[in-house]
C-alpha cells in the first residue's frame, strides 16, 4: 500500500471517491464486482481507508436525519434521502454556510462522538459533560443538535449520568425504542432487538421509536422498561431491593435462578456466537450463580457439569443446549 504526497486537490478527490463508495456499498444493487473494485481502491493508498471510515461515520448520521421535513419532498425515496444526507454532511466540511443552515434547522449536529469498548469497561465523558460507563463490547455514538442531544446505542450496555439541560432533551435510541430525559441516571441494555431500561435516579420517558416522540411511559426510580422489535409499548416492571442488573459495573453477571430462556440473552450479549436452546425443556432449566463478565466466553463448556444438558452444534456453528431426558 502506498501513500501519495499531500495535495489539496487529491484529498478532495479521495473524499469524493469515499462518498461514492459509501453510497454504492450501502445500495441494494451493489454487485460482487463492485465490492472487489472497492477492496482494490482501499489497497492503493492508506488514506483511502481513513477517508472511507470517516465517511461511514457521516453515513451513520444520515439515519438520524428526519425522513420528511418541509425542506424535503415527501416523495423522496430513502436511498435518495441518504445520498442527500451524505452530500449535506460533506458540505459541513466544504461549505460553512451550508453547515450553519443544516445546524440552524436541526438537521445536522455540530458535535459527533463515537465511543466503544472491547476487552475492558470504559468511562467516557460526552460533549455536553454527561458521563457514560460502557460495558464490555459496547458501541454508541453521540450527536449534539440545536434542539436536542442524541445517543444511539448500537450494541451492548451503558450507564448514563446525564447533565441537566431542560432546553436540550437527552435522547437515547436503541433498537426500536427511545429514552428521553433532561438529566438523570439510568442504564440501557441491548441485545439484538431486545432492550431494557433501568432507572436509578430522576425520571425518563420510554417509548417506541414509531410512537409520538413526546408520548411514552414515564419511569420512576426503581422501575424497568423492556421492549423488543414490534412492540408498540414497553413492558413495565418494578425492580426489587436486591436487583443485580447493574452488577456489570463491577464486572459481574449475576443470574438469580433464571430459566435458560431468560438467562441466555444476558449471557449471549458477551459472546461472539450465541448459545441456543435445543428444545422446550431446556428452556425451562434454571441457572444461577455469579460470573466474571470477562470470562463468559468459557462458560458454555462448563454448563454440562452443573446443568442436565449436553452440547451440540447447529448448521450455523452455534452451540446448542439440549436437555438430557429424565430417567423413567
Amino acid at each position: 500500500m502506498i501513500e501519495m504526497p499531500a495535495n489539496p486537490a487529491y484529498s478532495d478527490a479521495i473524499a469524493e471517491a469515499a462518498a461514492q463508495w459509501c453510497m454504492r456499498l450501502n445500495a441494494d444493487d451493489c454487485t460482487a464486482q463492485e465490492r472487489l473494485e472497492f477492496e482494490h481502491w482501499l489497497a492503493t493508498d492508506t488514506r483511502h481507508g481513513e477517508e472511507f471510515a470517516a465517511m461511514q461515520d457521516i453515513w451513520a448520521l444520515s439515519d438520524q436525519l428526519p425522513r420528511a421535513t418541509p425542506a424535503l419532498p415527501l416523495k423522496r425515496r430513502p436511498q435518495a434521502l441518504r445520498r442527500w444526507a451524505v452530500a449535506a454532511a460533506i458540505s459541513l466540511v466544504a461549505l460553512p454556510l451550508a453547515a450553519f443552515t443544516g445546524w440552524n434547522v436541526g438537521w445536522l449536529p455540530d458535535t459527533y462522538q463515537h465511543e466503544s469498548s472491547h476487552g475492558s469497561l470504559r468511562q467516557v465523558v460526552l460533549g455536553d459533560g454527561s458521563k457514560v460507563e460502557l460495558n464490555l463490547d459496547s458501541d454508541l455514538t453521540y450527536t449534539h443538535f440545536k434542539d436536542r442531544r442524541q445517543v444511539r446505542l448500537t450494541r451492548g450496555e451503558a450507564f448514563f449520568e446525564v447533565t441537566h439541560d431542560a432546553l436540550h432533551p437527552f435522547v437515547v435510541k436503541a433498537a426500536e425504542g427511545r429514552v428521553k430525559v433532561t438529566g438523570t441516571r439510568f442504564n440501557v441494555w441491548k441485545y439484538q432487538d431486545q432492550v431494557r431500561v433501568t432507572l436509578v435516579e430522576g425520571s425518563v420517558l420510554v417509548s417506541s421509536i414509531n410512537a409520538d416522540p413526546d408520548g411514552g411511559f414515564r419511569l420512576s426510580p426503581g422501575m424497568q422498561a423492556r421492549y423488543k422489535a414490534g412492540d408498540y409499548e414497553p413492558q413495565l416492571l418494578q425492580t426489587y431491593a436486591g436487583d443485580t442488573s447493574l452488577a456489570w459495573r463491577d464486572g459481574k453477571l449475576i443470574l438469580d435462578n433464571l430459566p435458560l430462556v431468560d438467562a441466555l440473552p444476558l449471557i449471549n450479549r458477551y459472546l461472539e456466537k450465541p448459545l441456543v436452546l435445543g428444545d422446550d425443556h431446556s428452556a425451562r432449566i434454571r441457572i444461577g450463580g455469579v460470573y466474571d463478565t470477562a470470562r463468559l466466553k468459557t462458560l458454555a463448556n462448563s454448563l454440562p457439569k452443573v446443568l442436565p444438558i449436553y452440547l451440540t452444534q447447529n448448521n450455523d456453528g452455534d452451540t446448542v443446549l439440549n436437555s438430557i431426558p429424565s430417567q423413567p
